[in-house]
């Protein structure tokens, strides 16, 4: 399969990691930044960089591309850009949406006192958050968890366990696609736990 992936740090880099082991055509990289985790590996693993701000325009996505894959990625995917490879592009949030849309969701998932939480893999469209489910799963969240014991210990590896899943059934002719329930979704803003009794007036 030949990819792009949009995306930066740790989950960028292991995106990257499992798309080297599959064998696939790893066509270009986009980083925020030279010194970031991804970058380095795409740089080390021979892979083209390129940084392309907060949008992706189609004039990035290289020719003859299957997918784009967003790991990590706060860039918007223009239609155009989804467009120009053979299956669109897929993305991982770290909630069971259409719960939790947003960029804090693990954050949120924890304030609002969530017994249960989970990842999506989904198709990108040109709303936050709002694209089909390809796949879906979900954990505990246990005494105590902190936002970055949830992404460690199950949601990272969870995303790139649910990003390979659908890479396969690609692989296999098989696009995973059901719409997001939108009676069951939330949005939230992001996160700030400043009351608002503690605000200057």
């Amino acid at each position: 399969m030949r990819v792009m992936i949009v995306g930066q740090k740790y989950f960028g880099a292991e995106v990257l990691q499992l798309c080297l082991a599959r064998g696939d055509d790893v066509a270009a990289v986009s980083a925020p930044r030279a010194d970031d985790r991804l970058a380095a590996l795409a740089e080390d693993s021979g892979v083209p960089l390129c940084q392309v701000g907060r949008r992706l325009d189609a004039s990035w996505v290289p020719d003859e591309l299957d997918l784009i894959i967003c790991a990590h990625a706060h860039v918007f995917i223009a239609p155009e850009a989804r467009k120009r490879a053979r299956w669109g592009a897929l993305g991982y949030h770290p909630s069971l949406l259409p719960r939790h849309r947003g960029r804090d969701a693990i954050v949120w998932a924890l304030h609002m006192g969530d017994q249960v939480t989970g990842g999506t893999a989904y198709w990108l469209d040109d709303g936050a958050d709002t694209g089909p489910i390809a796949a879906q799963g979900w954990c505990w969240v246990r005494p105590g968890d902190t936002a970055a014991d949830l992404w460690r210990r199950d949601l990272a590896p969870m995303g790139l366990r649910l990003i390979g899943q659908v890479l396969a059934q690609l692989d296999a002719g098989i696009v995973p696609s059901t719409p997001q329930p939108a009676e069951l979704a939330t949005w939230e803003p992001a996160f700030n736990p400043v009351k608002l009794s503690d605000r200057p007036a």
